[in-house]
């Protein structure tokens, strides 16, 4: 007769929800294993979660569509713009599910691939996706960063999925390596940023539960977009505003005051779609500049109102939360989170998100990040 008071076996024990790994049964536990009883249980909640995740997206991206409808109806405003970024997000998360279903790691490494690839093409030429006139050496740079922010972080994400420690260390090398060229395509702040990427993924190979780091991950982004709020409407203390408006541009802070005007002329539905730069008087008196405020937050508050703002950061927060329940591991998660709040920093004081392979990429990023791996097979 056995004892029925020693602890479980390996077979007994349950997965982690917060990393998406067995609390035991040694270097081969799968996190889609569990004790048989259980085992079906189990996937019927996960599925559950994630449906819900999914639908709660559906909800959000429908809602800027029809919202980008409703702020353009009975003036000049175009939603066209919106309505592509809705799309080009809504396909990229759908491939990068799919994709990272079939190829858990080898996705992130093409994804990587593929941003650095289109971020050297865009470094002498104009970034693919961008509208006609919106493209400044600005913007451009911004995008540019953007990508290899993204480059970076799906790099990282390879090496914390990688099963071999080959794979993980080709991985971080080609992360490294994207890191380095911030310094020859973009400027040193993109290299700063992208480093930061690195070491983050680095730190959550530690981490375990993912949900406080998140919350700090909203936060931080959150403090971002209130201080260009903050900057916009000249509320910072002297000293403080000195330094911060120091490593920006008089004119991009006067685009900024002037999405906070055309904001406090409509605080609902704003002054509709694509029509900050006819009636921004800065963006007038130089068209070169483009036509956007170069924040997205104030570009959403110029053109859509508050409720364009909330559902901006309803984006933002379902793609958190989504990382949050994802079935990866923690560290993949985490990794693709500090990639995708790098992104959302950068869009906070620049133009990236009106760069159709960023909102791609990001979303890509996103749905490999959150896609359920195969439960068999070596991908890298």
């Amino acid at each position: 007769m056995g004892s029925t008071g020693g602890p479980p076996t390996g077979r007994e024990r349950r997965s982690d929800p917060e990393t998406g790994r067995e609390r035991g049964d040694g270097a081969h536990s799968h996190p889609e294993r569990g004790s048989h009883p259980g085992r079906g249980q189990g996937a019927d909640a996960g599925r559950d979660r994630r449906g819900g995740t999914d639908a709660a997206g559906v909800v959000v991206l429908v809602g800027c569509a029809v919202w980008s409808l409703v702020s353009a109806g009975g003036r000049e405003g175009r939603p066209e713009g919106v309505l592509l970024a809705v799309f080009a997000v809504t396909a990229g998360y759908a491939c990068g599910r799919i994709s990272g279903s079939l190829l858990p790691v080898a996705g992130f490494v093409v994804t990587a691939a593929g941003a650095v690839a289109v971020a050297v093409v865009s470094h002498d030429g104009v970034v693919p996706g961008a509208a006609a006139g919106a493209v400044t050496p600005l913007g451009q740079a911004g995008a540019v960063a953007a990508l290899l922010v993204l480059g970076t972080g799906a790099a990282c994400c390879a090496a914390s999925a990688a099963r071999t420690g080959g794979g993980r260390t080709a991985s971080r090398l080609f992360a490294s390596a994207v890191a380095c060229s911030a310094l020859v395509l973009a400027s040193v702040p993109a290299f700063a940023v992208c480093l930061a990427v690195l070491l983050s993924s680095l730190a959550a190979a530690r981490i375990r539960r993912r949900t406080a780091v998140l919350a700090a991950l909203a936060l931080a982004t959150g403090i971002v977009a209130g201080t260009t709020w903050a900057v916009a409407e000249n509320a910072l203390p002297s000293g403080l505003a000195t330094s911060v408006e120091a490593s920006l541009t008089e004119h991009r802070v006067a685009l900024w005051r002037d999405a906070v005007t055309l904001a406090e002329q409509d605080p609902v539905r704003g002054v509709g779609p694509a029509r900050f730069g006819r009636l921004s008087p800065t963006s007038v008196q130089s068209p070169a500049s483009g036509s956007k405020p170069h924040s997205a937050p104030l570009q959403q508050a110029a053109e859509q109102g508050v409720v364009g703002v909330a559902l901006l950061a309803a984006v933002f927060g379902w793609v958190l939360y989504g990382l949050g329940r994802s079935p990866r591991p923690a560290p993949v998660a985490l990794s693709a989170a500090a990639t995708l709040t790098a992104v959302a920093v950068l869009a906070c004081v620049g133009n990236v998100l009106s760069f159709a392979p960023v909102t791609t990429g990001a979303a890509l990023l996103a749905g490999l990040a959150t896609a359920r791996p195969p439960r068999e097979g070596h991908d890298l």
